[in-house]
């Protein structure tokens, strides 16, 4: 087993469930014991460690790489430690297969976190390390809720010429990401008797015909609006709730909708068009936004010197674009131009069984270590 997936091992066997899908409390949750766990690795290989305290007992990792002269660009390394909740404690015991390693987080996003670090140990213990460049890695909390630790270096105004963010993109680099936002969507009735349904006026039932306009007509309406990396944009409704009992007519109904953005796109803008696409098909509903944090797309300029350079590394000559919100838009937003690049597939993370081709760590580990080694 190499050391890259050796440290993916053990950081899997860690847990490091995200709190809000865990009771108060439980052994399982939180980041901190992976945070503690790679600071004495980092402070092992000659980096200098701080544990940054963004929620309680859960800290942002950051381990630095100072140049050898003056500072005069930060690159900064960025994967998230949490993870999403675990249905069965074997996910929690990594496993090698078929030239895969299975586990809670293997693939989102403890593969780039062993990659990420891995590299930047391996620049400390070498004697090549940049005259001018500071890198600096930062594991990231709560990343699969509410983005803390990444709006918390945005707010404190952490600065960097470029941000790496982890996630798995089957080590191609992105510079695009479309953004998040959720909508509750409800219509109301009137309340009757099962067996005198002409009484009332049913909710559920003007909520079926609004579900169907927004899942045919509305989404072939995002389809005219497009975008060079990212494709169109998206709706999915996700949720419905209505009534209480079999024999009574609903006077309540409520969906959950994901609409994926664009850049250029806005939360505001986003439910304002489906009202008025509601309104157009004289639908009655009211509709608000349920994030409490907004999750921006993201578009960074590929034509950046240090994007370039990055791509060029990855053997690259145009930049992909990704149809999730990571922690990239809140940095690019706090000012940090940022790209997503990472080991293992969308496709995997928040799965029973998530796993990652180990060849791809070993891979990653190699590609960041060569971009990181060119840097001045």
């Amino acid at each position: 087993m190499s050391p890259t997936a050796r440290l993916l091992a053990d950081l899997i066997a860690l847990p490091s469930v995200n709190n809000a899908f865990l009771p108060p409390r439980h052994p399982h949750a939180g980041e901190g014991r992976v945070a503690e766990y790679l600071a004495a690795l980092g402070a092992k290989a000659g980096l200098d460690v701080e544990l940054q305290q963004v929620l309680p007992h859960r800290p942002n990792l950051v381990a630095r790489l100072r140049p050898g002269g003056k500072v005069r660009q930060t690159i900064l390394l960025a994967p998230h430690l949490d993870t999403v909740n675990f249905a069965s404690e074997q996910q929690l015991r990594p496993r090698t297969k078929g030239g895969r390693m299975y586990g809670r987080g293997a693939c989102d996003t403890k593969g780039s976190v062993a990659t990420f670090f891995g590299a930047l140990c391996d620049l400390a213990k070498t004697a090549g390390r940049p005259r001018g460049t500071e890198i600096v890695f930062v594991g990231l909390v709560d990343e699969e809720q509410g983005q803390s630790g990444s709006r918390f270096l945005a707010r404190n105004k952490f600065k960097a010429d470029l941000a790496i963010v982890g996630e798995p993109t089957n080590l191609v680099v992105a510079t695009a990401h479309k953004g998040s936002v959720w909508l509750d969507i409800e219509t109301r009735g009137q309340s009757a008797h099962g067996a005198t349904p002409w009484h009332g006026q049913n909710a559920v039932h003007e909520m079926a015909r609004l579900v169907d306009a927004l899942e045919t007509d509305f989404a072939s309406r995002l389809k005219r609006r497009r975008h060079p990396l990212l494709g169109c944009g998206s709706v999915s409704v996700g949720t419905i709730r209505g009534g209480t009992q079999t024999n009574i007519v609903p006077d309540h109904c409520q969906i959950g909708v994901d609409r994926r953005t664009l850049p250029g796109e806005t939360e505001a803008g986003t439910r304002r068009e489906v009202a008025a696409f509601l309104r157009s098909r004289k639908l009655k509903a009211t509709v608000s936004n349920v994030k409490l944090k907004p999750c921006y797309p993201l578009e960074t300029d590929a034509r950046l010197p240090l994007v370039r350079r990055f791509l060029q590394s990855a053997g690259q000559r145009r930049p992909a674009g990704l149809h999730y919100f990571c922690d990239a838009a809140v940095l690019a937003r706090g000012g940090i131009p940022s790209v997503v690049f990472g080991p293992g597939d969308i496709a995997q993370a928040h799965t029973a069984d998530e796993w990652i081709e180990l060849a791809q760590l070993d891979r990653g580990r190699k590609l960041l270590g060569r971009f990181l080694k060119s840097l001045p």
